[in-house]
């Protein structure tokens, strides 16, 4: 089952480039974020064509998140436990059964929490221990589940090109650091670095400004992490750094895996 996950920086805007990605790739299941638009304006049928039945939680103008599969998908859940006045799109999940495999997929948009300090940086490591509290739950069942999307996190140096630019910001502060490691030290498994431990200049978003494409100055903040039970099935990870050099790419590029 290959797995990726892609923030589209608008379906609308990039809608040619991620049909072009579905035909060209053909992957199993796509994590969407930031598509940018409610859930009756996605374009449904036309990725339908393709093959794919497509489960949304979409927000006008900002945040939104999909998953789009070629097996079957049911129990589609459409909020993240706990924040009660949370109302921002930023999760999806479901339940994509693969010949030999079950496992819950969620596509989860993080917030980006700049400036930091402030309300944004407070809501960015709320929304975190969320993710968190409900991840432990989810490990209770003993269940292969897949946790995809754009963390807005630099787990580390060696995920930035230039780390000592990002010091102060909230995708690289320590807190942010210290809270994505809290979902590792769960048990949880970050699929490209367990399969790439040493690998330097990896990266999957490349600002739109100051020439950071050419440059290669990029940072790695789109992860996938997996239960024990996916990551036992973990043979491959794969960065598609090639989609980035399109025309008016989106500003991520896709991170997909193979489980097999």
């Amino acid at each position: 089952m290959r797995i990726a996950t892609w923030n589209v920086n608008s379906i609308k805007a990039h809608f040619d480039q991620v049909t072009a990605f579905l035909k060209a790739e053909n992957p199993d299941v796509v994590c969407l974020q930031e598509i940018k638009c409610e859930d009756h304006a996605f374009p449904t049928a036309a990725i339908e064509e393709l093959g794919y039945s497509c489960a949304v939680h979409g927000q006008k103008t900002y945040n939104g998140v999909a998953i789009l599969s070629r097996l079957p998908m049911q129990d589609v859940q459409q909020r993240l436990p706990g924040g009660d006045d949370d109302d921002h799109a930023r999760f999806v999940s479901a339940v994509i059964e693969g010949k030999d495999l079950v496992v819950r997929v969620a596509s989860l948009y993080l917030p980006n929490g700049n400036p930091a300090p402030g309300p944004k940086y407070d809501y960015k490591l709320a929304w975190m221990e969320r993710l968190r509290a409900y991840a432990k739950q989810e490990l209770k069942a003993e269940e292969a589940f897949v946790l995809a999307g754009d963390y807005n996190v630099i787990p580390a140096a060696i995920d930035a090109r230039n780390p000592k630019a990002w010091e102060q910001d909230a995708l690289f502060l320590p807190q942010t650091r210290a809270a994505f490691q809290g979902l590792l030290n769960l048990g949880l498994t970050e699929s490209w670095r367990a399969l790439h431990p040493l690998t330097e200049g990896a990266y999957s978003f490349w600002d739109y400004q100051a020439g950071a494409w050419p440059k290669n100055n990029g940072i790695r903040i789109d992860h996938l992490l997996l239960s024990p039970q996916a990551a036992d099935r973990l043979v491959a990870s794969h960065i598609h750094r090639d989609q980035r050099g399109h025309e008016k790419p989106s500003d991520h590029v896709p991170v997909e895996i193979t489980l097999k």
